[in-house]
Parts: structure tokens; sequence; C-alpha cells
């Protein structure tokens, strides 16, 4: 009697596949129209249900099904690739192979494990939703469709891999067709170099750059509009008013926002009790002007033009994105000093926050220097008895663009008064410095630099009182929650596991977060898009936080714990 032989599945691994049933042999043979259905090889299905799988634990926020639906494909996709090469690897170094009983077996013993583990995985994952919820002080999720997750993973998992069986295919005939004028030596290199070489181009190149520019369009006639509340300004103190050097039209979304928005100097006086001044806010969006400089120049003139070199205090602003700033930190600090201030930014991108993180980084950093070596040239001129302080602020891209103004905290300590930046996405080299430097025995997501004598880092906002060394001014402030993936995210999360899940986790961080190859590093990924749909004081979420942190680093004369207190319930709508 005969062996048969193992046979390879279509991909061309040697593994596992589901084996054939020979014409008269007195089983049923399977309905025609399952040959059009793709086949996968056992060790390629177990590696996608276990990373599938994984990526039900939790992450740093909530997530609905659709996107766990899509996050678990993804996931699904890797682990399929990694099944399958391992075993591709053993049957070349050890040259084994399973008898047909064996597959048979394999395959019976996987089709009852794999939706027993599915089942297990989509409960598991509602509980740790329901964790996470609760842990935001969110209300859990009414429903979890199990069924939703499963059709979208499997459906997102099946593209992946016809698309990369696309790739291997295209591989295998420029290869064949090389080998036709070249010996095989030199066509199988060059054939796959090829593939890859012209795959790295459309994804980088054609599509990437494509992408990003049809995005710009699209997001760049949205920058047309106006928000409702923003009201043209008529006051000289702001960009876009009749004075102005800057034409309302030519401010953008998030620039009219800012300087037709904001507390009058009524409602600090009422906050205060005091008079108020018109707080001054000057900007200039990109249709201001064509070159980064110019428009920082442009800046720093209307700047001038508005008085804004007369207050006591002027705040140097690198946006996010759009040209947004965050309504919350600018009120709070005009409240906190009861108008005596002005601020001064620019905008530097048409795409949202998330999507700016990831492609207008140089942007950011040009336009942070740009528009800090501005004022600070200007500001320098003024005689030092009449001159305003000189404060930093940014969140979340906008902190990497202010960082890139300094070579590091004792150039901070020498050209400023303080700093307050929220949000730091991972890559910004100050902030990872600060954090690599840190004191021993303090965890990543709440470091203690230094004994907290200049630079300071806050989860929460009795954090900043925390360390027990005198905190000496100039004063620099971090605020980054714990569960904020702009501050989180990083390649290194594909094989690294991070230090911020090291030991105890933040306080709205599930205690059943764990670091898993590949799959940590998609979850944080889905996690950017969402970021800021969370309540206040986490995700990407600062806005009460600013009270404390503008009181710490300004110091206001005669401010009090109470005051800031007031200013929380303001500014934080809580």
């Amino acid at each position: 009697m005969t062996t048969q032989p193992a046979t390879r599945p279509p991909d061309g691994h040697t593994d596992v596949v589901p084996p054939s049933v020979p014409a008269g042999d007195g089983r049923q043979r399977a309905p025609a129209w399952t040959r059009w259905l793709p086949r996968y090889p056992w060790s390629g299905t177990v590696g996608a249900l276990l990373l599938g799988c994984s990526s039900l634990t939790p992450s740093l926020l909530p997530r609905g099904w659709l996107l766990q639906g899509i996050l678990a494909g993804i996931t699904a996709a890797i682990g399929y690739g990694l099944g399958a090469a391992v075993a591709w690897f053993v049957a070349e170094v050890t040259d084994r192979r399973l008898s047909a009983g064996s597959r048979r077996l394999a395959w019976r013993v996987l089709a009852v494990a794999g939706p027993a583990l599915v089942l297990i995985a989509v409960g598991f994952g509602l509980y740790w939703q329901q964790q996470i919820h609760r842990l935001m002080g969110l209300d859990p999720p009414e429903e979890f469709s199990a069924v939703g997750i499963v059709v979208v993973a499997v459906l997102v998992f099946a593209g992946l891999v016809a698309i990369a069986r696309g790739v291997r295919w295209a591989a295998r005939w420029l290869v064949r067709t090389l080998g036709r004028v070249l010996p095989g030596r030199v066509a199988r290199p060059l054939g796959v170099v090829a593939v890859v070489v012209l795959l790295v181009f459309l994804l980088n190149g054609v599509l990437f750059q494509g992408l990003v520019e049809a995005m710009n369009s699209t997001f760049s006639v949205k920058d047309d509009g106006t928000e409702e509340g923003a009201v043209r300004p008529t006051i000289p103190e702001r960009s876009g008013s009749p004075g102005s050097l800057v034409p309302w039209e030519d401010l953008g979304l998030q620039g009219r926002n800012f300087v037709g928005t904001g507390p009058t100097p009524e409602e600090l006086t009422a906050f205060s009790g005091r008079p108020a001044s018109q707080p001054v806010r000057a900007y200039v969006g990109l249709a201001s002007a064509a070159d980064v400089r110019d428009r920082a120049a442009l800046a720093v003139a209307d700047l001038e033009r508005a008085g804004g070199f007369d207050r006591e205090v002027l705040v140097v602003v690198t946006t996010t994105g759009t040209g947004w700033v965050d309504p919350a930190a600018s009120g709070a600090l005009e409240y906190a000093l009861n108008g005596d201030s002005a601020m001064v930014a620019m905008q530097y991108s048409y795409l949202p926050s998330w999507l700016s993180f990831l492609v207008d980084q140089v942007k950011a950093r040009d336009a942070g220097r740009a528009l800090f070596d501005a004022v600070y040239g200007a500001w320098a001129q003024l005689p030092v008895d009449d001159r305003p302080e000189l404060y930093v602020f940014g969140e979340s891209l906008g902190t990497f663009g202010g960082e890139a103004a300094f070579s590091g905290l004792a150039d901070i300590e020498n050209r400023t008064a303080g700093v307050v930046w929220a949000g730091p996405p991972n890559f910004n080299e100050l902030w990872r410095g600060l954090v690599a430097d840190r004191d021993a025995g303090t965890p990543e997501w709440l470091p203690v630099y230094e004994e907290g004598r200049t630079a300071r880092f806050a989860d929460e906002a009795p954090d900043l009182a925390g360390p027990p060394a005198p905190w000496e001014a100039p004063r620099v402030v971090y605020l980054q929650n714990a569960s904020d993936p702009i501050v989180w995210w990083s390649p290194r999360l594909l094989l690294n596991r991070p230090d911020w899940l090291e030991g105890a986790r933040g306080p709205d961080v599930s205690p059943d977060m764990a670091w898993l190859p590949f799959v940590t590093f998609w979850q944080v990924t889905a996690d950017l898009v969402f970021s800021t749909g969370v309540p206040d004081g986490h995700g990407h979420k600062y806005e009460a936080d600013y009270a404390n942190a503008w009181a710490e680093v300004t110091q206001p004369p005669g401010w009090t714990d109470a005051d800031t207190d007031r200013l929380r319930q303001l500014v934080g709508g809580g």
C-alpha cells in the first residue's frame, strides 16, 4: 500500500491544507462552486485566528464593533502571513511532510477549536470594552455585535490576503518572463527586487502622495467656511478686523474661530471682579502668504499693530494640523491674566490633527521654528523692563513644532518665561530625552525629571504639585494623559514592549492591557483616529487641566487654588 504524498497548497507553501476527496471513494464530494473559494493553509489559518482574536484585547480607548472588525481583519492577515512563513521555514529545514490522516485530524481539531476561540475572544472583548468605558466615565456599550466583528474581520482579512497573493503572482510572472532571456539565478532575485521596488514606489509615492494631495484639496475647501459662533471682529486687538494686516477671508476656518471667539472684557471682569483688558489674538492663515517665513513675519507685524507687545504676557502658539487652537487653552490663559495677554499663531496645514500627525511633521517643525524666531527677534529688541513675559504653547503636533524652536531645556530657560505643552507625540525629541532620563522608579506615563525643578509632567492636575523639589522658573509643563494614543503611538510598538505598559497602569488604562507584537501597534494606530472622542481628561482631550497649567506656569498675582477650581469648571464645562 502506498502513502498519499503531501499536497502543496495553491500559494506554494508546504503545509496542512484541506485534503481533496478522490473520486469513487464513497464519500460525498464538495459542490463545484466551492472551487472558486480561496483556500488557506492550516498554519496560516491558525496564525490568523490567534492574532485576530488577540486584537480583541483592551487598548487605550474604547472602540465599536466596526472598528474592532477592521482591526481584527488587519491583524489576522498579519498572523496568516507569519503562520504560513513559519510552516514554510520548518518544511524547508526539516523536509518533513504530514500524512493525509494527520492533515485531516489537524483540520478537524481546528474546526472545533477555532469557533470556540472566537467565541471566547469576543466574550472577553465585550468585558474589556465595558471596563474601559467605565474607567473613562462612560456608560458601557449597549451592544457589541459579535457577528458584525466576525463578518468585517473576514472580509478585511480576505481582501488583504488576496492583494498579497496578487503581488506574489506578479513577482512569479516577472521571474518567468525574465527567465526567458536571463539565467534563473539572475531572473529570480531581479524579478523579486523589481516587484518590491514597484510596490514601494506605488504605496509611498503615487498612492500615498496622491492620497495626501487629494485630502489636502478636500480639506482646503472646508477651510473656506466659518463655524457658528465665530464673528468677524471689529476691535483692533484681533486679526481679521477692519484695521488688520490680515484679511478675514485669508485666516482659514480655524483662524476665524480663534479671532472671532473668546471671552470678552465683561466676561473676564465678571470672573475676576476687576476691570479687564481686551485680549490680543493675532493669526495668519495659509492663504495669507506662500512662504512660511513670510507668514511668520506677517503674524508678527499684525501682532505689533494689535498692541500684543504692550501686554503683560505674550504667548507664541504652534497650532495643530488645521490651525486649530484649543479654546480651553486660550480661554484659560485670558481668564487667569484678566485679559492682559496676547497670543499669536499661524496655520501650516489643511489636514485634521490625527492626519497631520502622520504626514505633516516637517510643516509643523518649520512653522513652529519660523514663528517663534520671528516673535523672539522682535521681542528681544524691546527694552528689558518694557516687554512682555514670553511663553510658548502647543498641543499635539503643535508641541513638536514648538520644541523645534529650541535646542534643549536650557535654551527654553534662557529664552522664555515658561511653556505649556499638551499631548506631545512620541517622536518629540526633547520630550523623549526628558522621559528617557527620568528619575529612577518613576513610570514613563508619569515621569519625574530632576525632581521636577523645571519640567513637570501631569496625567491629572494634582500631578503638577507632586515632585518634592521646589519648582523653579521658568516652568515647563507637559500634559499627557495615560490613555492618549498620540503620546504613546510609535512604530517601535510593532516589536518592542513599551515602558508605559510596565508596572502599574495609568488611572484610565485597563489593568488587563498587555503588549502583543504587531497587535498592540495596530490597536494604538486605530485609537489615533478617535483620540478626541472621549470625555475631558482622557485620550487626547485636555481642557480643564489648562487652568492648572497656566496658573502654575504664569503664576498670576493674588491667584488662589479656589480660582483654579472656578476656572476648571468654566473652561472644562464640568
